[in-house]
């Protein structure tokens, strides 16, 4: 097919081929251990697929509503109440979205206009930018400490300007897994206060916390979530990325707007899912319950496998990525690192400087993904002794 003689003027210059996929591809190309893109290969709860095949097999294969199942809001909201001791109205504040990249999108569409400027916390996870782009609005990006990965509110605070629309938090944060704390929370409630700023707080991994701490969810701060759009996953707590189901819980002048977005948008979300998911939450909540224990446990033996290696392991205080500082064994910046890892030892991993505006320089840390089966971990660390 010859090109096309229309011009097309991108509303993306700056985006092409996410790094997930390159390395996934990477990885499939040279039949390495992927533990680069972030997705368990271990089954999904069987009461979950249980579920699912009795939700479909009861007819519930059309569209869901809009908002989502009744069911599962309701259940949604008992468990929230469990969790963070709210209890969200199901059917004005919380709504059903196809993946929490689709929440995330909805709700800066929903505000965020053109000039507005959007702070975000570097590194951050790649949609993010992309979203606020679509939008009109600019992100700022302020910059993480780069070893502890910790906010610098000072600079934060320095960042707001009159254009300042909305906040954009993560914890556990994806790439590091560092946790914000209930200071950082209060801090991010004393830099909110008096301002018209929206905060959305992206929480997909809001189970997979460690050591005892508490996951501080924006829900447990009143001041905070009457501001916040708060967004959950599915996927990531049930080990089923590809059904890709999330959710966002927002206060109902948000919520209204952030419905408006997603109505024409998707309109509705994978019905016999929300049905599978209605009945989980409520007959097994020791599977969220339980899962940091899980996850810990995956964590410990990798990073105790890792100290044989020569790359240096990062503290992971929630998610499931561990970060790895590779000075000692190449010179080469992450992404070149990171392609050479895959194709010539034999294990994917995802470098960090895609999840920045300005890279810090020097930085020589790579992303690996832990959920995974131990074969699957054990193969790779394996290959990884031989660096």
């Amino acid at each position: 097919m010859p090109d096309s003689p229309m011009r097309v003027d991108t509303k993306l210059p700056k985006v092409g081929t996410t790094i997930f996929t390159v390395m996934s591809q990477l990885a499939v190309e040279h039949g390495a251990v992927n533990l680069g893109q972030g997705f368990p290969d271990f089954a999904v709860p069987a009461r979950l697929v249980d579920e699912l095949d009795k939700a479909m097999r009861a007819g519930h294969n059309q569209y869901a509503m809009m908002t989502g199942v009744p069911a599962l809001r309701q259940a949604i909201a008992r468990k929230t109440m469990r969790v963070y001791g709210v209890e969200p109205d199901a059917d004005r504040e919380i709504t059903v979205t196809s993946g929490a990249t689709e929440a995330i999108f909805n709700a800066i569409a929903a505000v965020v206009r053109p000039g507005d400027e959007v702070i975000v916390l570097d590194p951050c996870y790649d949609c993010y930018e992309p979203a606020i782009d679509l939008a009109g609005g600019k992100a700022v990006h302020v910059a993480l400490d780069p070893r502890t990965f910790a906010p610098d509110w000072a600079a934060v605070r320095a960042a707001i300007t009159s254009k300042t629309r909305m906040l954009m938090i993560n914890s556990p944060h994806n790439p590091s897994g560092a946790m914000l704390s209930e200071a950082d929370m209060r801090t991010v409630a004393d830099l909110l206060r008096d301002t018209e700023i929206f905060l959305l707080s992206d929480e997909v991994y809001e189970h997979i916390v460690f050591d005892g701490a508490r996951h501080e969810s924006v829900l447990r701060y009143p001041e905070l979530r009457a501001r916040a759009f708060v967004i959950s996953s599915f996927g990531k707590t049930y080990h089923c990325t590809g059904w890709k189901i999330g959710y966002c819980i927002a206060a109902p002048a948000l919520s209204a707007e952030f419905r408006k977005v997603h109505q024409y948008n998707v309109f509705c979300t994978f019905n016999p899912a929300q049905h599978a998911f209605a009945a989980m939450l409520d007959a097994e909540p020791e599977h969220y319950e339980q899962l940091g224990a899980f996850y810990q446990a995956k964590r410990d033996r990798f990073r105790e496998h890792l100290l044989t290696t020569r790359l240096a392991p990062l503290p992971v205080p929630g998610g499931y990525f561990q970060l790895v500082d590779y000075s000692g064994v190449s010179d080469l910046d992450d992404v070149a690192f990171c392609r050479w890892l895959t194709a010539e030892q034999g294990v994917a991993a995802i470098p960090l400087s895609p999840f920045y505006e300005t890279p810090p320089p020097d930085q020589r840390l790579a992303r690996l993904c832990f959920a995974k089966n131990e074969a699957t971990l054990d193969a790779a660390i394996e290959r990884l002794q031989k660096l």
